[in-house]
């Protein structure tokens, strides 16, 4: 991926309806670049997709918060698969350093989520978290 290719992500990143003759303004290329390019980056898989969010998305659970997983053993598929299955989890990911699992949560108020937090810390192998609740988002590239 070069420079051109990096500064086409970031253009769809600050606005992903942009039509290819946007972008192509935008890049100060031809259109046929444009194209070729988000071809080309979408057929190699450097782009995975395009998604919508919607207000439903930000308001449908407004109490969100990341909660930070540390597990015993090798139990990691189990409690992944367990967490999956809670309504409040939006999603969950692996990591590594001080923390195994992190967390998306999403509750309509800080009652649930209380009680999602206190579900989760009950759930065999889970040995400890933390919890932050996130406060407002900014997609990269936007005001």
């Amino acid at each position: 991926m070069d420079d051109i290719d990096q500064r086409m992500i970031a253009e769809l990143r600050r606005d992903g309806r942009a039509s290819l003759s946007e972008l192509a303004e935008r890049l100060d290329l031809s259109r046929a670049t444009v194209r070729a390019r988000l071809e080309r980056l979408t057929a190699k898989g450097e782009i995975a997709g395009f998604t919508v969010v919607t207000r439903a998305d930000v308001t449908s659970a407004p109490v969100r918060g990341l909660m930070m997983i540390g597990i015993e053993g090798r139990g990691g598929e189990k409690i992944m698969a367990r967490l999956t299955g809670l309504p409040a989890v939006m999603a969950v990911h692996s990591t590594n350093g001080k923390w195994d699992l992190i967390v998306e949560l999403a509750t309509q108020t800080l009652l649930e989520l209380d009680e999602v937090i206190h579900r989760i810390r009950n759930i065999e192998g889970v040995m400890t978290s933390e919890t932050n609740l996130l406060l407002s988002t900014r997609k990269a590239g936007r005001r």
